[in-house]
C-alpha cells in the first residue's frame, strides 16, 4: 500500500492481502508483530434466538476468520481498534456470552489481545476476559504507531506519532455495478501522505501538534457493517473529524482488499461540515 513515507519510524505497515487487516511489523528481530482490525461489530443483525449475528457476520465466523489470519502472519498480538460490539449503549444479556467467547478464542491462540474503545463499546468492559488489555478512545501507541478508534480525539501521546491507524469511518469505493454485485461497492484502505504542518505558537494549542506523516484507515472486519463510498462527493461519515482534521491535510488514496490502487479520494476540506465534528469531539460530546 505504497512506500514508507521518509522520517517514518521503523515499523511497517503491511496490509494482509485480501482481509481487513494491517500488520505492524516493526524492525527489531525481538519485537512483536501486531495485527490491528477495526469496526468487528459482534452482535450485529443478531437476534434473540441468534445473538451473534446471521452466519456471513456471525461472531464465531469472524473468531475463525481472524484466528486464520492469526496464524497466516504469525502474529504474537491481535488489536481491534474500535467497536468490538453493536449495540451502542451496554451489552445486552445475550450478548455478553458472545462478547466474551469471541475474544477467549483469539486468547486461546497464545496471543496478546487489546481493545481500544470505541463508540459502540460502551458498557463492554465487564464482559470481557480479564487478560483483554483495554485502551480508552484517545487510543494507544504501538512501536511508535499511533492506534485510535476516530470518534474521539486522540490523546497528545498518539498525536505526536509519526504513522497513525484508525478505524470508524467503514471506508469503501464505488465501483461500476455488475449482475454479481449490484451495488459495486467494495471495503477500502485509505492512505494518506501529509506534510509536516508549520508549528502553531503554544498559547493557540489546546492539543499535541499533529506530527503524523502518514495516516491508515483501515477497513471493517464484520462484512455487514457497510461501508462508506468514499469516492462520492459528500460521504455520510464526513461529519468526522478524521476528514477535516486528517484526511484533508495530504494526499488520501483507496486502496481495495486486494491491494488495488482505485486512485484518489475527494476529502472534504477542513472548511466543510467536517470541522464542526470535530469541534463536538474535541468537546467530548
Amino acid at each position: 500500500m505504497g512506500r514508507p513515507v521518509a522520517g517514518s519510524v521503523p515499523t511497517r505497515l503491511a496490509p494482509v492481502p485480501d482481509a481487513p487487516a494491517l500488520l505492524l511489523e516493526p524492525d527489531r528481530r525481538d519485537a512483536p508483530r501486531t495485527l490491528v482490525v477495526a469496526d468487528v461489530h459482534l452482535g450485529l443483525g443478531g437476534t434473540l434466538e441468534r445473538p451473534g449475528g446471521p452466519p456471513e457476520g456471525s461472531a464465531d465466523r469472524l473468531a475463525d476468520q481472524l484466528i486464520a489470519i492469526v496464524k497466516r502472519t504469525g502474529t504474537e498480538g491481535v488489536l481491534v481498534a474500535g467497536d468490538a460490539k453493536h449495540p451502542i449503549v451496554g451489552t445486552p444479556p445475550a450478548l455478553r456470552p458472545v462478547v466474551f467467547g469471541f475474544f477467549a478464542r483469539i486468547l486461546s491462540e497464545d496471543v496478546r489481545v487489546g481493545l481500544v474503545l470505541g463508540n459502540h463499546d460502551v458498557g463492554i468492559v465487564p464482559h470481557l476476559p480479564r487478560e483483554v488489555d483495554v485502551y480508552p478512545a484517545g487510543g494507544t501507541v504501538r512501536d511508535g504507531v499511533g492506534i485510535f478508534h476516530g470518534h474521539a480525539w486522540p490523546s497528545n501521546r498518539v498525536l505526536r506519532a509519526d504513522r497513525l491507524v484508525a478505524g470508524h469511518l467503514h471506508p469503501g469505493f464505488r465501483l461500476a455495478p455488475t449482475a454479481a454485485d449490484p451495488e459495486g461497492k467494495r471495503r477500502c484502505w485509505v492512505r494518506v501522505e501529509r506534510e509536516p504542518e508549520p508549528a502553531r505558537p503554544r498559547r493557540r494549542r489546546r492539543h499535541a501538534e499533529l506530527r503524523a506523516r502518514e495516516i491508515v484507515v483501515v477497513p471493517a472486519f464484520n462484512p455487514l457493517a457497510g461501508t462508506e463510498s468514499l469516492n462520492r462527493d459528500r460521504p455520510a461519515r464526513g461529519r468526522s473529524f478524521l476528514y477535516g482534521r486528517f484526511l484533508s491535510r495530504g494526499v488520501a488514496r483507496a486502496y481495495l482488499l486486494d491491494g488495488t490502487d482505485v486512485g484518489p479520494l475527494p476529502i472534504p476540506t477542513a472548511s466543510a461540515p467536517a470541522s464542526r465534528g470535530a469541534t463536538r469531539a474535541r468537546r467530548g460530546r
